[in-house]
């Protein structure tokens, strides 16, 4: 399988063209950004940061923009994995952005699926459970970020 993702054609235009590697390697470091810009802003909200910011106007557009970075990311991250998927595999760092990355995407899909995201957006408390999700995703997101910058040096 690692050997029909390294033999397709898209990994093989990224491997023989420095620039186009460039473009994507750069999409990827700017889906990271709206991504991680937004879910800090937003985590920061729920742990008491720009309280005079209304939840329920600062959230909507905070969760778009981090959705198009998560599939900006993603999509190139994909394309960058498929030049070299087994070195990447063995790689410790990229097993610990993988596992930072699940632990921050079934976060929230918890925070989501529970009652108190929406009763916070439509003006109700912020609970002690929201403020426990923010910190697990300020934690896993940022180690995603970290272990992603360490993947190069251990190659």
């Amino acid at each position: 399988m690692l050997d029909l993702i390294a033999d397709s054609a898209p990994a093989a235009a990224l491997r023989g063209s420095v620039t186009l590697y460039l473009l994507v390697n750069a999409a990827h470091v700017l889906g990271i950004g709206l991504l991680v810009g937004a879910i800090v802003t937003l985590d920061l909200r729920l742990l008491g940061a720009f309280r005079n910011a209304a939840l329920a106007h600062l959230a909507p557009p905070l969760v778009r923009v981090a959705a198009s970075g998560l599939g900006l990311a993603a999509l190139t991250g994909l394309a960058l994995f498929s030049t070299r998927p087994a070195t990447y595999l063995e790689n410790p760092a990229f097993l610990a952005k993988l596992a930072l990355l699940a632990l921050a995407l079934l976060n929230l899909a918890l925070l989501h699926a529970g009652r108190p995201w929406p009763a916070a957006l439509a003006g109700g408390v912020v609970t002690g459970r929201l403020r426990l999700a923010a910190g697990v995703s300020l934690a896993a997101w940022i180690g995603a970020l970290l272990a992603g910058r360490w993947i190069g040096f251990l190659q």
